[in-house]
């Protein structure tokens, strides 16, 4: 793909992809060197795999899958949320525990691709990344880094994972 040069059409590509303030992306790609169209698209993607807000009929599945397969990987899951159910504990409740810890752990994934902060001496230097590839899967650079600092703003309610009826602060 070729991206553009300039902030106006760069930026209009943003918002065609919507991207919230699509200028500030499209700026700091621009002036600071920064890959943020790679960085929003990644996110965009990860928060396609998080619930979407108003989703409660993954709970039924979840239900339904352990009791088919009660001793199954994740039966657990659909377990808890029937217990849950069965005690009184709203399904949106549920969804939004649901969709909190999802996106707490889409920032701890996003941390840790720029931060491994292994804990033995003989890893200190190792690392890893997140690279644009070519068409051959070769690394393009820079390396895509501080995804974790636009996790929050990239989330598609535009909440920033604030409860229903709260504006950013």
């Amino acid at each position: 793909m070729n991206v553009p040069d300039d902030i106006a059409s760069l930026s209009a590509l943003f918002e065609n992809l919507g991207a919230k303030d699509s200028k500030s992306w499209a700026s700091s790609q621009i002036k600071e060197g920064i890959p943020q169209l790679q960085r929003f698209l990644f996110l965009r993607q990860a928060w396609s795999t998080i619930l979407d807000e108003d989703n409660i009929k993954w709970i039924e599945g979840e239900i339904q899958n352990t009791e088919k397969n009660p001793s199954g990987p994740y039966a657990g899951v659909g377990s808890a949320l029937k217990h849950a159910i069965a005690k009184g504990v709203s399904p949106q409740d549920l969804t939004d525990i649901a969709r909190g810890i999802q996106a707490q752990m889409l920032f701890q994934i996003c941390y840790l691709l720029d931060e491994p902060s292994f804990s033995e001496p003989e890893l200190q230097d190792f690392s890893w990344g997140l690279f644009e590839v070519d068409e051959e899967d070769n690394p393009i650079q820079p390396r895509i880094g501080g995804l974790h600092e636009s996790v929050l703003e990239t989330d598609p309610t535009g909440r920033e994972m604030r409860p229903r009826g709260e504006k950013n602060a």
